[in-house]
């Protein structure tokens, strides 16, 4: 069973996909932690000293080497791993089971306020411009991300029900 979870960063991914691997007793992987060791650098390093072009090159080729291996696993993606390099279709062509976490932009911008200078994306971004950064950012990658075949609508929801609402599906 492959199960990946995708969604604006921020969204929770990797908390959620850490609670349903302790739940599902599955093997837990994260595509940014995957790409770090891969490239023995961290993601910021990479965009500052390499660019975001390869850096998407790169993720994509960990993306597709990830979903070839016939493991079991539930995979944590990068907010931005679905719109570039046809992932996304690349990833419904391994599983059905794709999660995206949908959340709103107060909630985002709530989160993401406080992790910017962890976030090559939006490090550059003044505080107040951040919801309009984030809005245009969703608006351009939703049709990405409504390709998932199960939508779950995670603003107030802690993780834990995150997990549990995607747990149900899975049944």
């Amino acid at each position: 069973m492959k199960i990946v979870l995708l969604g604006y960063m921020g969204s929770g991914k990797t908390t959620v996909a850490k609670l349903l691997a302790e739940r599902l007793q599955l093997r837990l992987m994260d595509l940014d932690t995957l790409i770090e060791t891969y490239a023995n650098q961290r993601i910021p390093e990479i965009f500052q000293e390499k660019g975001e072009i390869f850096f998407r090159k790169l993720e994509h080729q960990v993306l597709e080497k990830t979903l070839e291996t016939p493991d079991s696993f539930i995979l944590a993606l990068g907010g931005g791993t679905p719109c570039y390099s046809r992932n996304m279709d690349i990833i419904l062509q391994a599983t059905q089971r794709v999660f995206y976490l949908k959340m709103g932009i107060p909630q985002l911008t709530k989160r993401l306020i406080n992790e910017k200078q962890d976030r090559p994306l939006i490090s550059h971004i003044a505080d107040e411009e951040l919801p309009e950064f984030i809005g245009k950012h969703l608006f351009e990658r939703q049709p990405f991300y409504m390709k998932a075949p199960y939508i779950v609508k995670s603003d107030n929801k802690s993780a834990w029900e995150i997990a549990e609402e995607i747990s149900k599906e899975l049944v």
